[in-house]
């Protein structure tokens, strides 16, 4: 039996624990923060919970972390040493890596510091025990939840814990002449699926305007087409490797495998989204990567991704399906043209 801390987008827990409860015989689960973050015990051990994870993975589970241990909250500084003393029994666990240090609290949390503060006493605590604290790119990551009576404390690699930032809340800082922040979806898209845009040629984006996930494409030296009868925004003009027709996507066809990746984020309901996209198949190049998001306009959400999901196999294999942090009523799915 082990013990896990699951974190879901706020309104979308109770999703990522009926997924969980398909996946996993005898689950227990109860909620820490109202619809966001709750506590869930599995009868399978650490590997084999894991193993189950990868081979399915929930698409509105965030962010998981193993209990390893649970500590009462005392409320003072006895707490921040209790943590120092677990992690100077970790030595050989943690013994050069770059270890991070995450601290979420519940709202009414006895827990007396701050994120910042923790990290400046465990990150001290882990140098003497032959960690390297470390924010970018960790080896393993202590994660701790303080809750409303304990403190719940795991080791994980990022991997493990489907994210190296704390409850896999990905921050990304706003830049001079962002067009929209629908670019951090598609910034985080490309993080979470391994995928690096720069790599690619040609990009088809359905849906376009303003044109967030234009100017990121172009950002990156990719030659974009743009389809949407919106405008985008007057700044993307300054670009020569941009086409933009005026038009719905329907009404536009383009050369045989002219694009090696789609893109596509546009607010229409998801089945006439996916027929718009489809419409546009030949002109993806065998092997094309798409990367498009799913509304989630219905009471039944896992019925509706159910459905997308098989209209689009008829033409893609489909990679990942994963509501990221900067989706709100929506998911991501990230698919190769078969």
């Amino acid at each position: 039996m082990t013990l896990w801390i699951g974190t879901a987008n706020h309104g979308f827990a109770t999703y990522a624990m009926e997924e969980l409860r398909r996946l996993f015989n005898e689950i227990k689960l109860n909620q820490l923060a109202p619809n966001e973050i709750f506590r869930m015990e599995v009868p399978q051990d650490r590997e084999e919970t894991l193993a189950l994870l990868r081979q399915k993975e929930p698409i509105f589970l965030r962010h998981i972390q193993p209990v390893d241990r649970s500590l009462p909250i005392m409320g003072n500084a006895d707490d921040l040493e209790a943590l120092s003393e677990l992690v100077r029994n970790s030595r050989l666990r943690c013994e050069h890596k770059r270890t991070a240090v995450h601290l979420r609290r519940a709202d009414n949390s006895p827990f007396q510091y701050t994120a910042a503060d923790t990290k400046l006493v465990l990150d001290a605590v882990l140098s003497e025990a032959g960690g390297e604290p470390s924010l970018q790119s960790p080896e393993l990551i202590l994660s701790i939840y303080a809750g409303a009576e304990e403190l719940h404390v795991g080791w994980g690699t990022p991997e493990e814990q489907l994210s190296d930032w704390p409850g896999g809340a990905v921050r990304f800082q706003r830049e001079d002449g962002q067009i929209s922040r629908a670019k951090f979806k598609l910034l985080e898209a490309e993080r979470a699926f391994k995928l690096d845009f720069a790599t690619f040629k040609e990009a088809l984006d359905i849906g376009a305007a303003p044109g967030g996930w234009t100017q990121l494409l172009l950002e990156r030296g990719l030659y974009v087409t743009s389809v949407d009868p919106a405008d985008l925004h007057p700044s993307l003009r300054q670009y020569p490797r941009l086409t933009y027709w005026k038009k719905n996507a329907s009404e536009v066809k383009f050369q045989p495998e002219a694009f090696d990746l789609l893109v596509c984020d546009m607010s229409w309901s998801p089945m006439q989204m996916s027929k718009l996209v489809l419409e546009q198949i030949g002109a993806l190049a065998d092997g094309a990567a798409a990367i498009i998001t799913v509304k989630l306009m219905h009471k039944k959400p896992l019925q509706t991704i159910r459905d997308v999901i098989a209209k689009l196999q008829t033409s893609f294999e489909l990679k990942r399906a994963k509501q990221l942090f900067h989706n709100r009523d929506e998911i991501t799915l990230y698919l190769v043209k078969k």
